[in-house]
């Protein structure tokens, strides 16, 4: 196996949910109806205090496998195996054991998949907290038609490394008018339920006006309960605590968070509970926004009134009453498009525990987070690898990287 150090690598110009995608001359959005829920303009407080040793260590990934087809993701299963499962864009799921690339993917489903865009293919994969003992996963993709769709598949009662592609069941599918800005990602939260991103359904600017819009689905963090009793019209059900849980006009009752543009990726710290979202920004800022665990939700992250503290629309007059901020965010001048990634709660390298690490697709540039006091601190590492599409965390939260040009998994290590 080879070791990456951190260096810059070649800028790459085509990236998943890429930043600079043109000028917006859309027409501002209409207001959704009803009244938003208080949200704090500035989350500076929340996280855990547990902020990584004095002297983060230099980092390196070291190869664990190669061979994917754009990867998009990797994860472990938590169900104790140390398997590690790679998303790849065709619609493909392939699982690493012990170093080694299984022959026969898990699941193949490129009959169902539409990934000629840069950004649709097989996007996002969650296991169920139960998934040793019933086999469900739950996995994001855009379908033929280019529908963002969320299924749910069991593993075969045969074979622990095969899906049954007979058991797909899906639980939605959102018409898309544009290729790019699709989110993607799928995590179930500390409190059992699924959580699933929705870019703002693409274009330049949000031309849908998606982004401040409570009555679709586009642009939006989703809380949904895939155990309960389907609601009505539903294939799932809403949780009763969900902020809209009981709106009406048309408000979405999934909606958990709004106001985001393509939060690419998510991710929930495995020791606290709170929640990171990476938001890929359009023309200026990339940025990070934050929500303590046990928050209550219905926080609006901005978009498109704002592009991370920027004033991205005018014409809306830019109030930053009942916005929720980012907790932190760079320009353009250090990259173009953020990969969101996880706090890290592995054994491996205990100075890094407890810091948020996240870093640029196209340059590498790349940053870690971490509450002091109550602030929040950050420190810019050393340049990770380019064209990294996904972080992921295996089973004993270490973390890893999947790169989509180069087809490669790394595991962070301290070099």
């Amino acid at each position: 196996m080879r070791s990456l150090g951190l260096g810059i690598l070649p800028f790459v110009i085509w990236v998943i949910g890429l930043a600079c995608d043109g000028t917006d001359t859309a027409p501002a959005p209409t207001p959704a109806p009803g009244t938003p829920p208080a949200a704090t303009p500035t989350p500076s407080a929340g996280g855990t205090p547990s902020a990584p040793a004095p002297g983060l260590p230099e980092l390196a990934f070291e190869e664990v496998a190669d061979g994917f087809d754009r990867p998009t993701f990797v994860t472990g299963a938590g169900d104790g195996s140390g398997r590690l499962f790679v998303v790849e864009k065709r619609g493909t799921i392939r699982i690493v054991r012990d170093g080694q690339v299984l022959p026969t993917p898990f699941l193949d489903i490129r009959s169902l998949v539409r990934s000629s865009g840069n950004e649709q293919g097989l996007l996002g994969l969650a296991f169920h907290p139960g998934f040793a003992s019933n086999g469900r996963f739950f996995v994001y993709y855009t379908a033929s038609n280019a529908d963002n769709t969320l299924a749910e598949f069991r593993v075969s009662a045969s074979d622990p490394n095969r899906a049954d592609p007979a058991s797909r069941r899906v639980l939605f599918a959102v018409p898309d008018d544009y290729a790019n800005h699709n989110g993607g990602m799928l995590a179930f939260g500390p409190d059992g339920y699924l959580y699933v991103a929705l870019g703002d359904g693409g274009g330049s600017g949000d031309p849908l006006g998606a982004g401040q819009d409570r009555t679709t689905l586009l642009g939006k963090l989703l809380r949904l309960d895939v155990d309960g009793a389907p609601a009505p019209g539903l294939a799932y059900a809403i949780p009763p605590d969900n902020p809209f849980a009981s709106a009406g006009d048309g408000v979405r009752r999934e909606i958990w968070a709004y106001g985001l543009r393509n939060p690419w990726r998510f991710s929930f710290d495995r020791e606290t509970g709170d929640l990171w979202i990476a938001d890929v920004g359009q023309d200026d800022r990339e940025e990070v926004n934050f929500e303590p665990a046990g928050g209550p939700g219905g926080r609006n992250y901005g978009w498109s009134i704002m592009e991370g503290t920027r004033c991205y629309r005018p014409s809306s007059g830019c109030a930053r009453e009942g916005l929720t901020l980012p907790v932190f965010e760079y320009t353009h001048d250090d990259g173009c498009s953020v990969t969101g990634g996880y706090v890290y709660r592995g054994s491996a390298i205990p100075a890094l525990r407890g810091a948020y690490l996240l870093a640029d697709y196209c340059t590498g540039a790349a940053w870690a987070l971490w509450f002091s006091g109550g602030r929040l601190e950050s420190t810019r590492l050393d340049d990770f690898p380019g064209s990294i599409s996904s972080f992921g965390e295996d089973d004993a939260g270490e973390l890893y990287i999947v790169r989509d040009q180069e087809g490669a998994l790394y595991r962070l290590e301290a070099r």
